[in-house]
């Protein structure tokens, strides 16, 4: 598939950097429009959140600035959601550089230390503009925060790891995804900041499409 590399298009970038172009058809309280405001897929993709629960998705990219940027507004999100929805994380493999960022992410889910150290993979990258690009690289890094460092990157050429990243990248494509962050809703939908106009747009949006998806 023809993937775009960038994270957004540049104007969807200017729109979260201002915020001067919120999304004025939910503030007016209308409901959000297909294949304006989100997708509907044509192929529904099965969840694995199990029975009574919604399936919300967050597509993302270690070296994309506007993932790092919905990080926080998306745990508040987080925290506001209802019982029935269970977010997860699942990094796309769009190309090399992406798909060594998602063995760095599973391999970070292996060790047990996701909730540790996935926002300071982020912060790596996007505030001390140390890249995360090597296996030296992520070495040094793991290191410094007091882990194996040898060992985390054999561990993020394991099997297990390969798996992963394997069905990360054939849940992109069931979804259709190709730019992040984008958000699956329940195995039928995807939103985006770039669709909603905005992070907090996005999260409205996918509100929205929980309720679609729980009324079938």
């Amino acid at each position: 598939m023809n993937r775009r590399r960038l994270c957004l298009h540049v104007p969807a970038a200017l729109t979260l950097a201002t915020g001067l172009a919120p999304l004025a058809l939910r503030a007016q309280g209308a409901a959000p429009v297909e294949g304006q405001h989100y997708v509907k897929l044509s192929q529904p993709v099965p969840t694995s959140a199990g029975p009574g629960k919604v399936e919300l998705i967050e597509f993302f990219w270690y070296g994309c600035p506007h993932c790092f940027a919905m990080e926080a507004p998306l745990e508040g999100w987080v925290k506001r959601l209802p019982s029935d929805a269970a977010l997860r994380r699942v990094p796309v493999g769009f190309g090399p550089l992406h798909q060594f960022h998602q063995r760095v992410f599973y391999a970070l889910e292996a060790q047990g230390q996701l909730e540790a150290l996935h926002r300071k993979v982020f912060q790596a990258i996007h505030v001390a503009r140390q890249p995360l690009n090597t296996d030296a690289q992520v070495q040094a890094f793991i290191t410094a925060q007091g882990l194996d460092g040898a060992q985390f990157v054999q561990t993020m050429k394991s099997f297990g790891v390969t798996t992963k990243a394997r069905q990360a990248a054939q849940l992109t494509e069931a979804y259709r995804i190709d730019g992040v962050p984008a958000i699956g809703v329940g195995g039928r939908y995807y939103t985006s900041a770039a669709m909603a106009g905005g992070f907090e747009q996005a999260f409205s949006v996918a509100d929205y499409l929980m309720g679609r998806v729980r009324r079938g």
